[in-house]
């Protein structure tokens, strides 16, 4: 298996490969995915993506329109986040963000065109394995995994619910809806979708599922928590929105302490349930739960 920053870097030589040629009347379209697109990040789902089907013994390049793809829903889902309509921010990863650059309209129709370039690279790979019925399959698997998790019963749902509560209802169910669907689906939909295709075994699907679903709530926790204590130099965006627009999270509905302790059990159970394998490239996975927890940005 590649170190985090190797498959990053596979990522980022081929994230414009699939971005389909645009007319040049609308080259201001293009303008603004790329700006987005190559902005800067951490580029987390793609690489657990990659790493997930090597795991499993697949074929990265393979998997490499699926880590391009999910990249793509999560860099719209950004700047939709960003309009005035939902959380009003002027700063995305240490730089103006895309409607500041060209403007509301062309930032709505950017990410509308990333989303679509998505789903369009995952069908146009399926058209290839026509020919290999469990292939397809496979890469079927992982397509609806990515789409499931991006839509109406993921993060986008999760996204309604954090737009419209406003603390009306801070209740553990309300919390934990927000937490597992608006940032955790698309944490854990990327390590699903690379086990598919890397035809890894029921067992191991089984346990990484849990890996997965424990990562990705820790994830959101992680974010609430730096959004209450993270400067703005350090997150690249504005610190402490949820609290200005009255949002519900789990550090402020139960306090930053309580927010670590629970951070760092979802870590723990994230590790153990994958600790049976013997594997030593699990250590990859481990490493990165824990890197998670500790992050500062």
């Amino acid at each position: 298996m590649y170190s985090y920053d190797g498959y990053k870097a596979i990522i980022e030589k081929h994230l414009l490969d699939y971005i389909p040629k645009i007319d040049t009347k609308a080259k201001i379209l293009f303008d603004s995915m790329k700006y987005s697109v190559m902005g800067g990040g951490k580029r987390l789902r793609p690489v657990m993506l990659l790493a997930a089907c090597d795991f499993a013994g697949g074929d990265i390049y393979e998997a490499l329109p699926y880590a391009c793809a999910i990249e793509y829903i999560h860099t719209y889902s950004l700047i939709h986040d960003d309009l005035p309509a939902m959380d009003d921010d002027d700063l995305r990863r240490g730089n103006p963000t895309n409607h500041k650059v060209f403007g509301e309209d062309i930032a709505i129709l950017g990410g509308d065109a990333l989303l679509n370039t998505a789903m369009e690279l995952m069908f146009k790979d399926f058209t290839y394995h026509f020919d290999n019925p469990s292939k397809l399959k496979r890469h079927c698997y992982a397509g609806l995994a990515i789409a499931k998790a991006a839509g109406v019963n993921g993060m986008i749902a999760g996204q309604v619910v954090d737009v419209k509560n406003n603390n009306k209802d801070c209740s553990h169910e309300f919390v934990d809806f927000i937490e597992e669907n608006k940032t955790g689906a698309l944490i854990s939909a990327p390590i699903i979708a690379g086990l598919g295709i890397g035809g890894a075994e029921k067992e191991i699907v089984d346990a990484f599922t849990v890996y997965a679903r424990c990562l990705g709530k820790a994830f959101q926790i992680s974010d609430d928590i730096l959004d209450m204590t993270g400067s703005a130099e350090d997150l690249g965006k504005t610190p402490g929105k949820d609290s200005q627009q009255e949002k519900a999270n789990f550090a402020i509905v139960n306090g930053i302490e309580q927010a670590r302790q629970e951070l760092h059990r979802l870590t723990v159970t994230a590790i153990e349930s994958i600790e049976r394998f013997e594997a030593p490239d699990k250590k990859f996975f481990t490493d990165l739960a824990l890197k998670l927890e500790q992050r500062r940005e």
